[in-house]
C-alpha cells in the first residue's frame, strides 16, 4: 500500500486518527473506493465519487445504519459507519473469503430476521438511489401501489425516454403494473436491503457474509429473495432453504420471482440499455 496524500488527509479529519497507507479497491461500479491503513491498527474502506448527487452517501450510511439495527438480533451484518460527509462515505473493512454452503445458510437466515424486524411503512423517510438513478422511495399504503408507482411506472418511463425500451414492451409491463394487486400477496412492510444482488454480499473470512450499498426501504420481502437469483448467488439453494426455516414464504413464492425482478431489469436497461428491456417485458408478460 502506499498513500494518496488527498484521501488520506480527508480521512483524517473525519476520523480523527493518522491514515499510514491507501490503496485502490478494484469492483465499484459506482463509487471510487479506497482502503485505509489507519494508524491506531484498524482497516476501513473509503468511498468517494466525482460529482456526487445530493444526499447520496447520508442515504447509504442510513441504510447501513438502519439496517444494523436488527445486526444485534441476528440480522445481516453490515459495515460500521465511522463518518459520512456529502463527498464521502467511511465504512469499517470486512475481510473477504471464499463463500461456502454454511455461510449462505447463515445468510438466509439472519436475512430473515433483518426483514421480520419490519418498517414502518412501504417506503422510506426520503427518496434514495439505485447506482446513480434517483429512487423514489415515498411512502404508499400498499406494497402493490409502492411497486407499480415507485418502481415500475417510474423506470419504465426513464427506460422509454433513453431509448433503452420499446413502446409494446413498455406497454407489458404497465400492463402488470396494473394487476399487481391480484398478483402479490400483502404482507406486513419487511426492513429490506433493497439492491441485493450477488455483488452486494460480501463473504466474510470469519464464515459471516455482510451486505453493502443498500437501497433500503420497507416492502415486501421476496424483493430482496428474487434479486439474490437474478444474476445469481453462490450456494443460493442453501440460503433459500435456511431462510424459509426461520420464515416460511407465502405460498406461490417461485412463481413470483419474475415479477420481483422486473424492477431491477428496468434499472439495468436505464443504465446499461442492451436487451435489458426486453428481458423485463419477456418477464412481464408471463404475469399478463
Amino acid at each position: 500500500m502506499t498513500r494518496q496524500p488527498a484521501i488520506a488527509r480527508r480521512a483524517e479529519q473525519l476520523l480523527g486518527t493518522a491514515v499510514v497507507a491507501t490503496a485502490p479497491v478494484a469492483g465499484g461500479d459506482v463509487s471510487i473506493a479506497t482502503k485505509l491503513r489507519l494508524g491506531n491498527g484498524t482497516t476501513a474502506l473509503m468511498k468517494t465519487m466525482t460529482r456526487t448527487p445530493p444526499g447520496f452517501f447520508e442515504q447509504e450510511a442510513w441504510g447501513l445504519r438502519w439496517l444494523a439495527e436488527a445486526t444485534a438480533d441476528g440480522g445481516v451484518p453490515v459495515p460500521e459507519v465511522l463518518a459520512v460527509e456529502p463527498d464521502c462515505l467511511v465504512l469499517g473493512w470486512v475481510e473477504t473469503g471464499r463463500p461456502t454452503g454454511d455461510e449462505a445458510a447463515a445468510l438466509g437466515r439472519s436475512l430473515a430476521i433483518t426483514h421480520a424486524t419490519g418498517a414502518p411503512s412501504y417506503g422510506a423517510r426520503r427518496d434514495g438511489f439505485i447506482g446513480r438513478l434517483p429512487l423514489p422511495q415515498r411512502p404508499t399504503d400498499t406494497w402493490a401501489e409502492f411497486l407499480a408507482e415507485r418502481r415500475l411506472r417510474p423506470f419504465v418511463r426513464l427506460a422509454h425516454d433513453r431509448g433503452a425500451i420499446e413502446p409494446e414492451d413498455a406497454a407489458a409491463v404497465e400492463a402488470v403494473a396494473a394487476r399487481l394487486g391480484e398478483l402479490v400477496p400483502e404482507e406486513p412492510p419487511a426492513r429490506l436491503h433493497g439492491d441485493l444482488w450477488n455483488g452486494n454480499v460480501l463473504w466474510g473470512a470469519d464464515g459471516r457474509a455482510a451486505v453493502i450499498d443498500p437501497a433500503a426501504h420497507g416492502g415486501h420481502r421476496e424483493v430482496d429473495l428474487a434479486m439474490l437469483s437474478l444474476f445469481g448467488l453462490p450456494h443460493l439453494q442453501r440460503l433459500l432453504d435456511a431462510y424459509a426455516e426461520v420464515a416460511p414464504l407465502a405460498d406461490g413464492w417461485e412463481d413470483r420471482v419474475g415479477l420481483f425482478q422486473i424492477f431491477p431489469l428496468l434499472v439495468h436497461a436505464c443504465l446499461f440499455g442492451g436487451g435489458y428491456g426486453a428481458r423485463a417485458a419477456a418477464v412481464a408478460r408471463r404475469y399478463r
